[in-house]
This record gives C-alpha cells, structure tokens and sequence, in this order.
C-alpha cells in the first residue's frame, strides 16, 4: 500500500511536520511505501491559473501540476496535515487541492464530475492553537469536516477513514504533551492498516 503524506506548516519542526514525520515512520513500519509531500519545502505554488480553469479555452494543468500528478498516480492512502489557521485549513493546501486535485485528475471524464479516485481513502490530522471543546461548539472542526473530508472524498470517490484534530497545540507545549500526540498518531495508523488485506 503506498500513501501520500501531504503536509502544510512553514516551519519542518512544527507539530504538523512531526505529525507527518510520524505518520510516515508508522506506516513504514507496517511495511508500506511513503512519500511526504511538503509544500512549503516545495515551494507549491498554490494559486489557480486562468489556463488551469476547465472548460477554458486552453484549459491545461501546468508542468507543475503534471508532475505532482504522476508522483501520486499510484497512490492507496492520500494524508493530509495542516494547522488550523483562522479557523481553516492554510491557504497553501486549498491551492494543492484545487490546483493537483482538480479536473482531470481527482474528478471529470468527458465534461462530467466524475470521482475518478474511487477505491482510495483518505486521512486528515489537523491541528490549532484553541481547545478541541472550542473548536467543535464555534462549528470550526465540523465545518472542516464538512469541506475538506466529507465533501472532498465524495468528489473525488475517496472513502473518509479518519479526521484526528489535536487542540491547544500552542507554543512552547511540554515535550511529553507533544510525544503523547504522536502516539495517537501511530495508533490511528495501526487502526487503520495494522491489519493485512
């Protein structure tokens, strides 16, 4: 099984690169293939061209996305990992989506909204500053929900697997508040795919 750890934070050693880099470790552990997608450390660019828009008149994904294309043509498990910012994913993953998932590619066949990545599943961790009782009573994390796992997997034929949220992921958090994070991290992993097919 091959997953694609795609994963938004400026900074490699925030939680949400320890959160990939964790993920990463334990699913290789079981023995799957891994690439991480940094996006920043790519320097993706996040925002839609004219020419990307379908049914434009030169409509055409850019080399860019091409490439990211084929590096998860292949890919069993899509990962996402992002901070909450303002209440919402970073801007740099709605680029990656719209940009790598977008028409032709996740969804679109003959002029339709075809899901063309069906049998394929999908995992989010996302993380924020405030509690996770505050995140869920101002409906944040269920409209992230909503959007980004739900609505998301179904245009795109993905099966939801799992949206693990860790609040109060603030600055200067204790060492062991961030391992016992982490350890989470690499029991949803075994949850999920701990057992063989």
């Amino acid at each position: 099984m091959k997953h694609a750890v795609i994963f938004a934070h400026p900074k490699p050693e925030s939680f949400t690169g320890s959160v990939a880099s964790a993920y990463a470790k334990a699913a290789s552990a079981l023995g799957h293939e891994v690439t991480i997608r940094d996006l920043y450390r790519m320097n993706f660019q996040p925002c839609l061209q004219c020419d990307e828009l379908p049914f434009t008149e030169g409509f055409r994904p850019r080399p860019d996305v091409v490439e990211e294309r084929a590096v998860l043509r292949d890919v069993d498990v899509f990962v996402l990992c992002y901070p909450l910012w303002l209440d919402a994913p970073p801007a740099m993953m709605k680029g990656y989506l719209e940009r790598v998932f977008g028409f032709g590619f996740a969804y679109g066949r003959d002029g339709h909204s075809e899901p063309l990545l069906s049998g394929r599943k999908l995992i989010t961790f996302s993380s924020s500053g405030a509690p996770i009782h505050w995140v869920e009573q101002t409906g944040a994390l269920g409209a992230i929900k909503t959007l980004f796992d739900r609505y998301f997997a179904e245009a795109c034929g993905l099966t939801a697997l799992d949206h693990v949220h860790f609040g109060g992921i603030v600055p200067g958090i204790r060492p062991d508040a961030v391992e016992t994070r982490l350890v989470e991290v690499q029991d949803t992993v075994k949850k999920h795919f701990g057992r063989r097919a």
